[in-house]
């Protein structure tokens, strides 16, 4: 959506299946690599505000974005553009003093004037089209600033939606609490708003279209020709899109997973490929693998102590450790008189690392506590796996094969994903490695 080219294509395949009856659009994004997203001008925008800096140079910068689309498309839509430096005006006026929420009504103003811009377009390509706002369509959230999660009674307004005639164009990325205020999803947040939209018309498909003909079982900036997914269940795409898969945001298949809605991942530059289908259960038999995912920025807070396994609640009180500071961690692999937590690095700033390691000391009395950094996590997954004899030793040979030491191997009890700790400096050459043990069809790779 980041040019008048996007929209033209958003229009074409809009306008090719009168079936595509509600679209769910986000901010402009970058129109060439080295172009600022709308988004990232808003954020800016705020931060000036609130630092109290002049920003009507920023306003200006927001405004011709959108101009450029508009005299790009030749609409005559001068009122559009008023209203635009109006309502950030407003925005500003209203929200100054209360930072979190400046900062979510500037970030949600990218898609709220994204989507009354398309439908404008949509209108003089001759469809009838109307903006609807998320406050109207009936998507009523947690007041959560940046954390929005979607309440339950909003499914019942969002299914009247289904009476309504013509498109219906919905910002994404945003809803409104229940007093009224905009509050914005987490990251991904357009997505998010498709799946609950979806899920409240009770839709036949959720169209997800982004910048890739489909999935891959793999980053395919890792993997020259890694192969293209047909099909990948829920379960699935959830672990991959955690554990570091950016196609499709994790949170955003929660309410399509539970209304049982397929999920087609397409290419708005490509809409004739089939794209990726997301689906409740596929064929496991013969690739019990869906994909390999990796992630860098973690660190492991190790512990060890002499019959750790015979002291009753010795992990809750390591974990109230973490919780005290506020740091959320991934996961616990342990065994009878040590255990790891991996955690995010970026979490154990601001002398945090220093008071918790302080304090497993002396509240537990441990022999050993230290933190190892410049982890990455890979994470192969496949509900075929639990059935398929071998999948485990396949994964440690490969990586003994290509000599990248394991710093850590866990698996969950559901055996849906398997997760393997390295040091970042090699986690290419291990998905790779990983990658052609799992994938038969071998590939010409680039070097790390």
């Amino acid at each position: 959506m980041a040019s008048a080219a996007q929209f033209r294509k958003v229009a074409d395949i809009v306008s090719s299946d009168i079936e595509r009856r509600i679209v769910v659009v986000s901010a402009p994004g970058k129109r060439y690599k080295d172009d600022v997203k709308v988004t990232d001008l808003l954020i800016r925008l705020a931060e000036q505000v609130m630092a109290g800096e002049p920003y009507g140079q920023t306003v200006e910068a927001i405004v011709k974005r959108y101009a450029d689309i508009v005299n790009e498309l030749g609409l005559e839509a001068g009122h559009f553009l008023g209203e635009l430096n109006d309502d950030l005006q407003s925005k500003i006026s209203a929200y100054r003093h209360e930072p979190p929420r400046l900062l979510d009504a500037m970030k949600a103003s990218g898609e709220d004037h994204n989507a009354r811009l398309m439908a404008l377009y949509l209108q003089d390509r001759g469809l009838a089209a109307s903006y609807v706002s998320p406050l109207e369509a009936g998507i009523i959230v947690t007041d959560e600033p940046g954390n929005a999660q979607v309440l339950p009674e909003s499914y019942d307004k969002l299914n009247q939606l289904r009476d309504r005639r013509g498109v219906l164009v919905i910002p994404g990325f945003f809803g409104y609490s229940p007093s009224g205020h905009i509050v914005t999803f987490p990251r991904g947040g357009s997505d998010i708003t498709g799946s609950i939209v979806a899920a409240g018309v009770q839709a036949d498909v959720y169209e997800n279209f982004t910048d890739v003909d489909s999935i891959y079982c793999v980053n395919p900036s890792i993997v020259v020709d890694a192969r293209k997914l047909k099909e990948i269940t829920y379960r699935e795409m959830r672990e991959l899109s955690y554990s570091g898969f950016s196609v499709f945001h994790d949170e955003a298949l929660e309410p399509v997973y539970r209304a049982g809605i397929p999920v087609c991942v397409k290419n708005t530059n490509n809409p004739a490929a089939p794209g990726t289908w997301i689906v409740a259960k596929r064929n496991h038999i013969d690739e019990p693998v869906a994909g390999i995912a990796s992630d860098t920025g973690f660190c492991s807070i190790n512990i060890s102590k002499y019959l750790m396994n015979r002291e009753i609640g010795f992990g809750r009180r390591v974990l109230q450790i973490l919780e005290d500071e506020g740091i959320s961690y991934e996961h616990t692999p342990s065994g009878i008189d040590n255990m790891s937590i991996i955690l995010r690095a970026d979490q154990l700033a601001e002398g945090k690392e220093a008071r918790i390691l302080a304090r497993i000391r002396e509240e537990l009395a441990v022999d050993e506590v230290t933190v190892e950094h410049g982890l990455a996590l890979i994470m192969v997954v496949g509900e075929g796996m639990e059935k398929t004899i071998g999948m485990a030793a396949k994964a440690t040979m490969a990586l003994a094969k290509a000599n990248i030491n394991l710093e850590m191997i866990n698996q969950g009890s559901s055996e849906v994903s398997m997760m393997f700790g390295v040091k970042e400096e090699v986690v290419n050459e291990a998905v790779r490695a990983l990658y052609h043990a799992y994938f038969r069809e071998l590939t010409v790779t680039r070097p790390s």
